[in-house]
C-alpha cells in the first residue's frame, strides 16, 4: 500500500481542531477536513467479492500495529486505532496539554460540537441528536437511572444476552422503583424469527412491562437482534425501548434510523476505531422527556440532549481524535468491514459446527451473525470449563480469546478477529478446534 496517499489526509485529521490554526490563532471556527484517505482501488467490487481477498486486506492491516507473541482474537474489547488516527491523537493530546486550559475553556466547546455533528452525519441522525459519552456503559446507565415512565406494579425487561452490568441495574430498578423485573431467555443459536418470538411471548406473558433493554448485537456470542421488529411489538404495547449498540456500530453497517428506536448507547473505540474512552447516547428528537436531565441539571424546555449526561473532565484529544476514526473507518467502508469480519467468522463457524465436540453460538443465518460468535466444548458449560478452554487456546496453541458468562446456557468462549486478522490465523484456530477433543 502506498501510505504517501495519506499524508495531505494526516494534516487535516484533526476535523475541528486543525492543530496549526488552533496553536497559532486559537481561531473559534471550526476547520473541515478535506478527507483524502486512499485506500486501494476496489474496481466497483462488492463487499461480499472484497471480503475474501487477503491482498487487499493485508494492505489494510499495514495500518495497524500487530498484537506481538500471540495470536489475538479478542477484539471485541476495544477496538485498536488505526497508524493515521493515533497521528491524528497525539497531535491533538501535544495541542492539549501545550494550550491547557487556555484551549480548553475557549475552543474545545466549538470542536466537541463540531465532533458530535460528524457522528450524528455517520449515524444517519438530526442535528442536537448524539452526545459524546467516555462510553456505552456511561449513556446506557444514565438512560435506565433517568428514565422517569415508571410505577410500582409495572415491570421492566431485559435478556440474558444483554451486557452484565446493564441487566445489574435493570435488576436495580426493582429496589429503586418497585418494579418488577423480567428476564427473557433467548436461544443461544438462533434467527430473526426465533428471537422475535422470545420477546413477543415475554410481552404477552407480562402485560404490565414498561421499560425494555433492547441490544443491537449482544456481547456474549455477537448474535443480531431483529431490533425494528421488537420495537414494533414493543411499541403496540406501550412499551419503551432503551437499545445497547455498543458492539454492533462498525461491526455491521446501519444506520441508527433503520432501528426505530427512540435511546440508544454507543461505543466509538470498539469498531470505530478511535481512542479508548468515546461513546455516545442517541436521543431521538421528540423523546426526551421520559428522560429526566442528570442530576443537578435542567432542561425545561426538554430539547437538549446534552442535559441528559455530565461526562465533567474528560480526554479532550480522544474526543478531538473521533473525526480521524471515522475518516478512516469510512474509507475501509462499513459495508467491506461487515462482509470482511462475517467472512473471517464464517470460516472458522462452518468448521466448528461440523465438530462433534464443540458447540458453536451466534447467529444461524447471515443476518443473525456479525464477525463475532462463540463457541464451547459440548456439555462443558460451567465458568471453570470456559476458563480451562480460555486457558488451553493461549497457552497450547498461542491463540488469545475471552470467556463470557453471561448467557442462561452457561458460559462460553469468545472469538473477535478485526480487519486485519488474516485467513491463515483463523485457519490456525481451526486447527486448534480439531486438537480440543
Amino acid at each position: 500500500m502506498n501510505h504517501s496517499k495519506f499524508s495531505l489526509s494526516r494534516r487535516n485529521l484533526l476535523t475541528g481542531v486543525a492543530t496549526t490554526a488552533v496553536v497559532s490563532s486559537f481561531s473559534a471556527t471550526a476547520q473541515t477536513a478535506n478527507s483524502a484517505l486512499a485506500l486501494p482501488s476496489l474496481s466497483n467490487r462488492t463487499a461480499d467479492s472484497l471480503a475474501s481477498d487477503e491482498a487487499y486486506w493485508a494492505e489494510i492491516a499495514s495500518y495497524y500495529n500487530r498484537t506481538q507473541g500471540i495470536i489475538n482474537l479478542e477484539h471485541g474489547y476495544w477496538g485498536k486505532m488505526a497508524k493515521p488516527v493515533i497521528e491524528a491523537y497525539q497531535r491533538a493530546t501535544k495541542m492539549v496539554n501545550d494550550q491547557n486550559s487556555f484551549y480548553a475553556r475557549k475552543h474545545f466547546p466549538a470542536d466537541i460540537r463540531d465532533a458530535m455533528s460528524r457522528v450524528g452525519q455517520a449515524l444517519g441522525t438530526q442535528e442536537g441528536e448524539i452526545v459524546l459519552t467516555r462510553n456505552a456503559t456511561e449513556a446506557i446507565h444514565n438512560l435506565i437511572r433517568q428514565y422517569q415512565g415508571l410505577s410500582a406494579g409495572d415491570a421492566v425487561l431485559f435478556a440474558d444476552s444483554d451486557y452484565p452490568s446493564f441487566k445489574t441495574i435493570m435488576r436495580w430498578l426493582e429496589q429503586d422503583q418497585g418494579v418488577e423485573s423480567v428476564e427473557v431467555i433467548t436461544p443461544a443459536l438462533a434467527d430473526q424469527q426465533q428471537l422475535l418470538q422470545s420477546y413477543v411471548d415475554a410481552f404477552d406473558r407480562k402485560p404490565n412491562i414498561k421499560l425494555m433493554l433492547l441490544t443491537h448485537v449482544s456481547n456474549q456470542h455477537g448474535l443480531v437482534f431483529p431490533v425494528k421488529a421488537i420495537v414494533e411489538e414493543a411499541h403496540k404495547r406501550g412499551i419503551d425501548v432503551i437499545c445497547d449498540c455498543a458492539q454492533s456500530w462498525g461491526l455491521i453497517d446501519y444506520k441508527i434510523t433503520d432501528l426505530k428506536v427512540n435511546w440508544a448507547g454507543f461505543n466509538l473505540h470498539k469498531w470505530i476505531g478511535s481512542p479508548v474512552g468515546v461513546g455516545a447516547l442517541y436521543m431521538r428528537k421528540g423523546a426526551l422527556d421520559k428522560i429526566a436531565p442528570y442530576p443537578g441539571e435542567s432542561d425545561p424546555n426538554n430539547n437538549r440532549a446534552y442535559t441528559r449526561v455530565h461526562t465533567a473532565t474528560a480526554n479532550f484529544a480522544a474526543f478531538l481524535a473521533v473525526p480521524a476514526a471515522l475518516d478512516f473507518h469510512q474509507a475501509i467502508g462499513g459495508e467491506n468491514k461487515q462482509a470482511r469480519l462475517k467472512y473471517l467468522r464464517d470460516l472458522w463457524f462452518s468448521e466448528a459446527q461440523s465438530m462433534s465436540h464443540i458447540e458453536v453460538l451466534g447467529g444461524k443465518d447471515s443476518i443473525s451473525s456479525t464477525g463475532m460468535s462463540s463457541f464451547r466444548l459440548k456439555g462443558k458449560n460451567s465458568i471453570d470449563d470456559a476458563n480451562k478452554l480460555q486457558q488451553r487456546l493461549e497457552n497450547d496453541f498461542g491463540i488469545f480469546t475471552v470467556i463470557r458468562k453471561g448467557l442462561d446456557s452457561g458460559a462460553c468462549v469468545r472469538i473477535t478477529p478485526q480487519v486485519f486478522t488474516s485467513a491463515d490465523e483463523i485457519q490456525q484456530l481451526v486447527d486448534s478446534l480439531k486438537q480440543l477433543v
